[in-house]
């Protein structure tokens, strides 16, 4: 495998590509978070005026990144506090568990409301 990435010329970042590889992941991720939740205020409003079948897609993809990336935040920082003596661990692993529970709810209410509104899954 190395020999193959050394073929392909990729290398490890270093930390100035490291935080120019972040921002860029900051922007995209913002912008992607902006885009749904006007997509989903749109379907919204489509469905007040003009009395049509709701999309639920833009609101499932919005929650559904919002949770990935508040559950990965949560793993990272357990992770990342692991061996330390002096943090408290238990905060981020109840916040976990709380988040985990939100998301099967939100999974199990999308699910509901696909079936209610007759989409086939």
């Amino acid at each position: 495998m190395k020999h193959l990435l050394k073929k392909l010329k990729y290398r490890r970042p270093d930390e100035m590509e490291k935080a120019i590889l972040h921002q860029a992941q900051k922007n995209a991720y913002l912008f992607l978070i902006a885009a749904l939740l006007f997509w989903s205020l749109y379907e919204s409003y489509q469905v007040y005026h003009t009395h049509s079948r709701l999309n639920l897609l833009p609101c499932l993809l919005l929650v559904t990144a919002v949770i990935i990336q508040t559950l990965s935040q949560a793993i990272l920082t357990r992770n990342a506090v692991k061996g330390d003596i002096d943090a408290f661990e238990t905060e981020p692993f109840i916040k976990m568990i709380i988040i985990i529970c939100i998301a099967v709810s939100i999974i199990a209410t999308t699910v509901t409301a696909f079936i209610f509104t007759g989409v086939i899954l």
